[in-house]
């Protein structure tokens, strides 16, 4: 007959076993997370099955803009831009919409700039920042980007997450600030930097999007450190052209330790969270296509 002193005994094992098996879980997901550039969807992913993924692009001078245009050009542009609604508006029952995801409308169906660029001009707690954004062969991610700040869905919100480890960006475009927020819209990807090593350099600003195609949404990344090794499926919107500097100070601060790693000194320690120094966005402006 086992003893009550057994018995408890081997309850605690077990315990201890489920509690570094959990440990073990939580550590691998946070390097995958790391290494994919993965922003998680948590309760968006159950509701919608989408799962924010995201890149970036852009550094500084004509040269390396010119450069990235010209390895970018190569990835295809549709001739139209179609905004997916983010549910199925025919499933029976309808769906609700998650209460992170903003709605404001789609962007017009037609008549978008196909040409030139257009300055994003981001006017943040920590200062300015401008993107030139590559309108020419970016057209529909251009296009959702003016239509959403002309409606000021992304004033008044923050860049709530950054990476320093292995990938090195800062997340924004979230009005709820969940990594699960986003328009009730989506739309195909475009101008992937295909064939260019490494894909996402310094200074580039690129659009989030799920594992998906056709899954691009307001969330984007402005990477302000090389990225080794990160596959071309993102939309590169543009690049820095003022206040990179800014963004480079916010990632040496570090990040705020994530809640859900508590316990875990591998997860604490990956450089994943949202940035100690806070990063707002007051308005976020573009500029008409030139």
């Amino acid at each position: 007959m086992t003893s009550n002193r057994d018995r408890q005994r081997a309850a605690a094992r077990a315990r201890l076993e489920r509690e570094m098996a959990d440990r073990a879980e939580r550590s691998a997901s946070r390097r995958r997370r790391n290494t994919t550039i993965a922003a998680t969807a948590g309760g968006l992913v159950v509701l919608l099955g989408v799962a924010w993924l995201v890149v970036v692009l852009t550094k500084g001078d004509d040269k390396k803009d010119n450069e990235a245009s010209a390895a970018a050009s190569a990835s295809a542009t549709p001739t139209n831009c179609t905004w997916l609604p983010l549910v199925d508006p025919s499933a029976s029952p309808a769906p609700e919409i998650p209460k992170e995801v903003k709605d404001v409308g789609t962007p017009p169906a037609s008549g978008e700039p196909r040409t030139g660029s257009q300055t994003m001009t981001m006017d943040t707690s920590v200062g300015t920042i401008k993107i030139k954004v590559d309108t020419a062969n970016a057209p529909c991610a251009a296009a959702s980007f003016t239509y959403l700040a002309s409606k000021k869905f992304f004033d008044d919100s923050k860049c709530h997450r950054l990476v320093t480890q292995s990938i090195y960006v800062l997340q924004c475009g979230d009005p709820s600030g969940t990594s699960l927020g986003g328009p009730t819209y989506r739309y195909a990807e475009e101008n992937l930097p295909t064939g260019r090593r490494p894909a996402y350099t310094e200074g580039m600003v690129a659009i989030a999007k799920t594992q998906n195609p056709a899954s691009s949404g307001s969330q984007f990344f402005i990477v302000y450190k090389d990225i080794e090794s990160l596959s071309a499926d993102y939309t590169v919107l543009g690049r820095v052209t003022e206040g990179l500097d800014l963004i480079k100070k916010v990632a040496e601060a570090g990040t705020v330790p994530d809640p859900a790693a508590s316990g875990d000194p591998a997860a604490a320690a990956s450089g994943d969270g949202a940035p100690k120094t806070e990063v707002k966005i007051k308005t976020l402006t573009m500029s008409p296509a030139s």
